[in-house]
């Protein structure tokens, strides 16, 4: 998987065509989504698979979401009741993986659900990987293209950075719009639970869910959801910059870079208007900027838990934790 340098070239036809063309070779290459960029590889084909665990240095028992193009290639997937359809209905293409049961003949490699009997299923909205999964024709695994653990790439420069020689091909098709990766429900055997807060509220999901056509038997907002490894991004440990990170300060030590929200200022901040889809579109482009400045420790303001600041926080405590 190892290559001598990673060529950078950006989202157009011809590029595309040559990256669905590494992906039917095996290998794997980054494309950007509308949460972070993705490391894509043929889902179909195990050593393909293998060498996304190898480039990003996973741990083989975290599993990776597959990413299709529709309703009707994901049902070729997964077995979908009719919770899960008013949950495609609400937010395909879009931020939402769903956790489902996986069928027999979905022809999935074992390596991508981690020997799980479900699979991570999401319909993408961005441009770049739309086209990719067009030219490949199959479904693409595509965890975040950043070394495992490590921050999230929302730029094509962060990508580079982790994964420079690792891969052969970044697509570039500028910043991500979310900023953080898909909400993550796993809907099975009559439950309903988020088991990773994302772009998608838990407020979004259960009204999806509660319009008079579908009865919830249980919801789980996902408090205890990080028990064991369910589905992707699920690692106490994750997100992780390089530095210790100290969450909820109200002002910096003097060894700290401080990363900001609403008055509480900073050497950067998040959304200095209070703005928390600002914060969530920053939070790991100011994470990889104070892991790359002069201070040895990181301190971040503290982020409400109001709709997407559920997310952000998810997100800052498991960069918080270092094992």
């Amino acid at each position: 998987m190892d290559a001598p340098n990673t060529r950078i070239l950006p989202y157009n036809k011809h590029n595309i065509a040559e990256a669905a063309a590494l992906i039917a070779a095996g290998k794997c290459v980054a494309v950007p989504t509308e949460t972070v960029y993705g490391l894509a590889a043929d889902a179909t084909d195990g050593a393909a698979v293998a060498g996304v665990y190898a480039a990003k240095g996973r741990p083989s028992f975290n599993p990776l979401i597959v990413h299709v193009l529709d309703l009707d290639a994901a049902k070729k997937l997964a077995a979908f009741d009719a919770r899960a359809e008013a949950l495609a209905a609400a937010f395909w293409p879009g931020p939402l993986t769903l956790v489902l049961p996986l069928k027999p003949s979905s022809g999935i490699a074992s390596l991508v659900t981690a020997g799980l009997e479900t699979i991570a299923i999401r319909v993408p909205a961005h441009r770049a990987m739309r086209a990719l999964l067009e030219a490949c024709g199959k479904p693409l695994a595509a965890p975040s293209a950043n070394a495992s653990g490590t921050i999230s790439p929302t730029r094509v420069e962060h990508v580079a950075h982790s994964l420079d020689g690792r891969i052969p091909l970044i697509l570039d098709d500028g910043p991500t719009r979310a900023g953080i990766e898909s909400t993550i429900v796993r809907e099975v055997f009559g439950m309903t639970r988020i088991l990773r807060h994302g772009p998608i509220t838990g407020a979004q999901v259960l009204a999806a869910l509660t319009d008079g056509a579908h009865k919830v038997d249980r919801f789980d907002t996902g408090e205890d959801a990080a028990d064991k490894i369910e589905a992707p991004g699920q690692l106490s440990s994750h997100y992780a910059p390089r530095k210790p990170l100290r969450i909820d300060a109200r002002a910096p030590a003097d060894d700290e870079w401080m990363i900001g929200f609403g008055d509480i200022a900073g050497d950067d901040n998040l959304s200095p208007s209070g703005d928390l889809t600002e914060a969530a579109t920053r939070l790991f482009d100011l994470l990889h900027k104070a892991d790359a400045s002069d201070k040895p420790e990181i301190a971040v303001a503290r982020i409400p838990e109001d709709g997407i600041g559920e997310a952000i926080n998810d997100r800052l405590r498991r960069a918080a934790h270092r094992g």
